[in-house]
């Protein structure tokens, strides 16, 4: 049949990963380090991925492909869902593979250099273009949506902040913010969280975290606890 479908442009593609994430159904991989079109059934043609792509190498044409099949893709949501160690399976860019790290305190403190404080980092990637919608790490957790800067600015960041949490990181001023209300509603909405912080900077620019991240959660129609952790630029809990 004759239909809509995404065509990805080899030459101009330069590999970052960003339509990886942003197509829900899982059309695209990298491969080889360029973003392929992995099979037509995967692909139902409404293009959410292009408005990520910063080389403009993504177009809806139209050609003889297969239908769509949400079955499909349920089938294979469903598959990569039960193996936990997703990062042996993962061929494309390193930076995108799905990785989760458990260490308890008696590990922690023996693997940790005296004097240092121990990472309470549990999970990759972390960046919110990067992270998948769909991942292992996502069930029962607390997340933690902060500000590129503050991790920088408040030394105890990650035994006050981070620990016991998951960890996503964006920065409304200087990233695309162009679908992040849609990324984190998705998050939201297709995983069981137990709640959701937002932590930024006292600077102005930096309310548009708080503002993405509560209308994520509005869009999602979950009632979820939201807590919010204002910081200055010295650091500390305002």
């Amino acid at each position: 049949m004759k239909r809509k479908i995404i065509e990805i442009d080899q030459d101009k593609c330069n590999g970052c990963g960003q339509c990886v994430s942003a197509c829900h159904e899982g059309a695209i991989q990298l491969v080889n380090g360029k973003a392929k079109l992995v099979s037509d059934v995967y692909c139902d043609g409404l293009g959410a991925c292009i408005g990520d792509c910063p080389v403009d190498a993504i177009r809806i044409i139209e050609r003889e492909a297969e239908e769509f099949s949400e079955k499909a893709v349920k089938a294979r949501n469903t598959k990569e869902a039960a193996h936990k160690n997703h990062s042996s399976s993962h061929s494309g860019c390193p930076g995108m593979a799905i990785r989760s790290f458990t260490k308890n305190e008696a590990v922690r403190a023996v693997n940790s250099p005296r004097g240092e404080v121990p990472s309470e980092l549990t999970q990759w990637p972390i960046q919110l273009k990067l992270v998948p919608v769909n991942a292992p790490f996502w069930e029962n957790a607390s997340v933690l949506i902060a500000a590129d800067c503050s991790a920088f600015s408040m030394g105890a960041f990650h035994g006050k902040l981070l620990k016991g949490k998951k960890l996503v990181i964006a920065c409304p001023k200087l990233d695309d913010t162009s679908n992040y209300v849609e990324k984190i509603t998705a998050i939201i909405r297709e995983n069981n969280l137990r709640d959701l912080t937002v932590i930024y900077m006292e600077v102005p620019c930096c309310r548009g975290l708080v503002a993405i991240v509560t209308e994520a959660l509005s869009q999602s129609g979950k009632n979820i606890p939201l807590n919010l952790v204002k910081l200055s630029l010295d650091g500390n809990i305002l």
